[in-house]
């Protein structure tokens, strides 16, 4: 089974180069400075057809696309998104949700944190996929300002602008105190 979906995952990342190379003179058409990413763009909507990148701050969105541009075409690989921009109360039934899975407030911080902290809920928070895609932006987000936030989470990437925040175990821990 497990191979059947590496296979499948194989075919669909292979169907979506092809469809980016081939929409690159239309993408050329429309606007010749930004063809590559256009197309890069277009086929990555139509294999994650389900991804929504509204409601990021534009300086996460543009960082996103613009890393997911380079991995594509510079490595062939591609990235989606998960998760980006959560709204509240969305965050808050994740959060209360974890709370009665694991009988604490603070096991469930260590897998979801409430909205108030919650760099979803602001925006520049995004948990990506596959694996692979991952991996890349591990290696090559910090270009973009992208970092990966928790060891926990492979697939959980924060937007930091100014800073490259510390890694920390998990969500809701504290970096440790250097004295």
């Amino acid at each position: 089974m497990i191979e059947l979906l590496r296979s499948r995952a194989a075919a669909y990342a292979a169907a979506a180069r092809l469809l980016a190379v081939l929409l690159l003179p239309v993408a050329f058409v429309c606007s010749p400075r930004r063809a590559h990413y256009l197309a890069c763009q277009w086929a990555l909507a139509l294999r994650y057809p389900a991804e929504n990148l509204a409601g990021l701050t534009p300086a996460a969105r543009e960082a996103f696309t613009a890393a997911r541009t380079e991995a594509f075409w510079r490595d062939g690989q591609l990235i989606g998104l998960t998760s980006g921009h959560r709204d509240a109360a969305e965050q808050h039934a994740m959060f209360t949700a974890e709370v009665r899975r694991t009988g604490s407030v603070g096991q469930a911080r260590r897998r979801v944190l409430p909205p108030e902290e919650s760099g979803h809920v602001a925006g520049y928070a995004l948990d990506v996929r596959p694996t692979e895609g991952a991996a890349w932006l591990e290696r090559h987000g910090a270009a973009y300002r992208l970092h990966r936030r928790y060891d926990n989470e492979w697939w959980h990437f924060e937007y930091h602008a100014d800073t490259v925040p510390l890694r920390l175990p998990c969500p809701g821990t504290l970096p440790a105190v250097v004295a």
